[in-house]
């Protein structure tokens, strides 16, 4: 079992930025492939960045990229997203998810698909002003 933890959260102009932290608790923590979603009201939850196991490998949604940074510390148990030049249209909430990959799956190996995902976070909510 993995619970999971957001933070980081908060109000913030458009162009500022944020850092969010997911604490994952467990002893399992490197097992697991790591993901941030989003989801604006109204909106379906979006993906936006996982990052694999080891770190070595990250995605982003074409919206985010160039703005966003996904990163883990496997040490620390934690996982965060590092959001710079915030715009409006990325206020949501912020989800935090894990993910056990399906056997024999690479290191590399993440998901992007929000049904592949086995814990999620509560939620930490972004607003962006303009």
């Amino acid at each position: 079992q993995v619970q999971l933890v957001e933070s980081g959260g908060g109000l913030v102009q458009a162009g500022g930025s944020l850092r969010l932290s997911c604490a994952a608790s467990g002893r399992t923590f490197n097992r697991y492939a790591m993901g941030w979603f989003r989801q604006a009201p109204g909106e379906e939850r979006e993906f936006v960045a996982a990052i694999s196991r080891s770190g070595g490998t990250t995605y982003y949604v074409d919206s985010v990229k160039g703005r966003f940074t996904i990163s883990r510390d496997n040490a620390k148990t934690t996982v965060h997203l590092q959001m710079n030049n915030l715009k409006p249209e990325d206020t949501a909430v912020y989800y935090c998810a894990a993910e056990n990959p399906p056997l024999n799956a690479g290191s590399g190996y993440y998901s992007t698909i929000p049904n592949e995902y086995d814990y999620w976070g509560q939620g930490t909510q972004v607003t962006v002003s303009s």
